[in-house]
C-alpha cells in the first residue's frame, strides 16, 4: 500500500466517522439543520470538530458529560476497529446575538 493509498484510506475512514458523530448529533439535537462536523487531521489521528447551535449543546453534551463521554466510547470503538485514532471535541458556535 502506498502513501497515496494510505491518504485515501484516511479519507474514507474520516468521512465515516464524521458521518456517525452527525448522525448522533442530529438525532439529539432540536436544530440537525445547525450541526457540523469537521475533520481535522491530528498528528497520528484525526480530531473531529462537532459544532451545534448554542441551544443545544447541553443536549449533546448530557448530564454531567454522559451524552459526550458516551459519544466518545463510540467513536473510540469504532477507531480501534479501524485502526486510527479519532477524538471528538464539541464546539459550541461562538456567534451570539449581543443585545444592546
Amino acid at each position: 500500500m502506498t502513501d497515496t493509498d494510505t491518504l485515501a484510506a484516511t479519507d474514507v475512514l474520516s468521512q465515516n466517522m464524521v458521518e456517525l458523530v452527525k448522525g448522533i448529533a442530529c438525532a439529539l439535537v432540536d436544530s440537525p439543520d445547525k450541526v457540523l462536523v469537521e475533520a481535522l487531521k491530528d498528528g497520528e489521528g484525526t480530531l473531529l470538530r462537532l459544532r451545534v447551535a448554542p441551544t443545544d449543546v447541553g443536549k449533546v453534551i448530557g448530564k454531567q458529560g454522559r451524552t459526550a463521554r458516551s459519544m466518545r466510547t463510540i467513536l473510540s470503538a469504532a477507531s480501534m476497529k479501524m485502526k486510527h485514532r479519532f477524538a471528538l471535541d464539541i464546539i459550541e458556535d461562538e456567534t451570539k446575538s449581543l443585545a444592546s
